[in-house]
């Protein structure tokens, strides 16, 4: 089939290539314009950018997709459908109307469940058991059009953000490219959402990684795991950010065993060579894998032969 391919991130080449191993014609890639990054703030591409370039597919970057320039800049490819994957803009309805067919989306959440911006990070967050992707035919709405194939993804004990970033790509390009086979033969069966079940999910921004150690370490845990690798969940250590990437919770059988006594939350309880516990609002951290500002990401016990931190000392920011 024709398809216009809308993406921008990492997620979205997945599907992208998947769709061109299928077989099918991707008549124009739509991405987000470059943007500046770094010291020197050179403009850098799209991940989809840089895979559509690099087998050869005409790029389009579009500051705004519902200009009208735009839309009649689509509509003049035919396309049998519009497939989108993480684009990062609100489609209007005459966009979703152009397609022979209609305008497919890949979503990261089992809808109805998670509409909305960062349903990866939140799953985590949560402490979700299962996640996992939908296609869906697009309406005007945010993520409320009608859905058409599923695929669950078990969460794993250590799941992180960016591994089930990885993982949910991966199944949402199988996944579309069924539910592309199914449209194409008139066996795909289009099924809306309950409204009653759905549940939207907030942006993911920086400042809700520092750590609220009066939180229980349950939480905290799914936080850091969810931010990792962006933004990464934080607190502070004499004035310096201290990112937290992992950490264990203390089970309460081993608090007696360990010699392990309560302070407040975010207080410093007990220090070795290579472990640091950490008194949270209901029960203790064990922080595994740190970064102090300026320096390297690394495990506690070389973090601990470099600097010295001491029993009692109270983590985040006066």
């Amino acid at each position: 089939m024709r398809i216009i391919f809308m993406g921008t991130p990492d997620f979205s080449v997945g599907t992208l290539e998947a769709l061109l191993e299928a077989g099918h014609e991707i008549v124009l890639t739509v991405t987000q314009p470059d943007k500046p990054k770094g010291r020197g703030k050179s403009l850098q591409m799209t991940p989809v950018k840089e895979a559509a370039l690099a087998h050869g597919l005409e790029v389009y970057q579009p500051r705004r997709v519902r200009e009208p320039e735009c839309i009649d800049y689509l509509r003049s490819f035919a396309p049998d459908l519009i497939v989108v994957v993480a684009f990062g803009q609100i489609l209007p309805k005459e966009l979703l109307e152009i397609p022979k067919y209609c305008c497919v989306n890949v979503h990261a959440s089992l809808l109805p469940k998670y509409r909305g911006a960062a349903p990866i990070q939140w799953a985590v967050i949560n402490g979700e058991a299962v996640s996992g992707v939908t296609t869906m035919r697009m309406d005007d709405g945010i993520d409320t059009g009608d859905m058409i194939l599923k695929k669950e993804v078990a969460l794993a004990p250590d799941e992180t953000g960016g591994s089930l970033f990885e993982r949910l790509s991966a199944a949402g390009a199988s996944l579309c490219v069924e539910t592309l086979q199914q449209i194409e033969n008139g066996t795909a069966i289009y099924t809306p959402q309950d409204p009653d079940q759905a549940t939207s999910t907030k942006m993911i921004k920086k400042q809700m990684g520092e750590i609220d150690f009066t939180k229980s370490a349950l939480e905290i845990e799914r936080l850091i795991r969810g931010l990792n690798p962006w933004p990464s969940a934080y607190t502070a250590w004499e004035d310096k950010t201290l990112k937290i990437w992992k950490a264990s919770i203390i089970e309460d059988s081993d608090v007696t065993a360990k010699g392990i006594r309560p302070g407040e939350a975010g207080t410093v309880v007990q220090v070795s060579k290579d472990k640091l516990y950490v008194q949270t609002g209901r029960g203790f951290l064990s922080l595994e894998e740190v970064q102090l500002e300026g320096k390297k990401r690394m495990d506690t016990a070389a973090f601990l032969r470099g600097n010295s931190l001491e029993e009692g000392t109270r983590l985040g920011r006066a």
